[in-house]
């Protein structure tokens, strides 16, 4: 494999990355903190506030992986029962209202006082709060490309586990 080949991937699949670790340092982080509690009866005071941080950015990541997948929530039902072009026209739509959304929100968040410390760990509250801007840049991004695929290469996009269900039913219908 190529170096180019690898950065795409590693681009491609940042956010899965980034969600990875901090799953697995919250994780064990809130574990050394139990562990610390039970057996020397002392605690970091700093670890259940980073956990907390660690696991809201985990979140956020999360949900930009899902809007990469095309597995974001969202009300899809009603469109269920529009004409193809329609449904197509809709959803994309739906999605530049989300990316219309995301810029207001933006200019509002842009105004907050990025000089508040957090309470233990003494550190600004804007590099915790990066990620609401991030996340939904990332998700913005995905969301446009999805958009792309389906409006202008004709993709149809489906989340896995729509997949799944529509892979159930074609076994199921030909073992009948």
């Amino acid at each position: 494999m190529s170096i180019k080949n690898v950065a795409l991937k590693l681009v491609g699949n940042i956010e899965e990355y980034l969600a990875e670790a901090l799953l697995a340092c919250f994780v064990v982080l809130l574990f050394v903190q139990i562990l610390l509690r039970q057996f020397f009866q002392y605690s970091l005071p700093w670890g259940e506030e980073l956990a907390t941080y660690m696991f809201v950015w985990f979140a956020y990541l999360g949900a930009t992986v899902a809007a990469k997948m095309s597995a974001h929530n969202r009300v899809t039902f009603q469109f269920r029962f529009f004409p193809p072009i329609v449904r197509k026209v809709c959803m994309a739509l739906s999605d530049v209202l989300w990316v219309c959304v995301y810029l207001s929100y933006d200019f509002v968040f842009n105004r907050m006082n990025l000089f508040w410390k957090s309470q233990t760990l003494g550190l600004p509250m804007k590099y915790f709060y990066m990620i609401l801007p991030a996340a939904f840049t990332l998700m913005s991004i995905r969301i446009l490309w999805n958009l792309y695929l389906t409006l202008f290469k004709g993709v149809e996009l489906m989340d896995p586990e729509a997949e799944e269900i529509e892979k159930l039913k074609k076994t199921a219908a030909t073992q009948q």
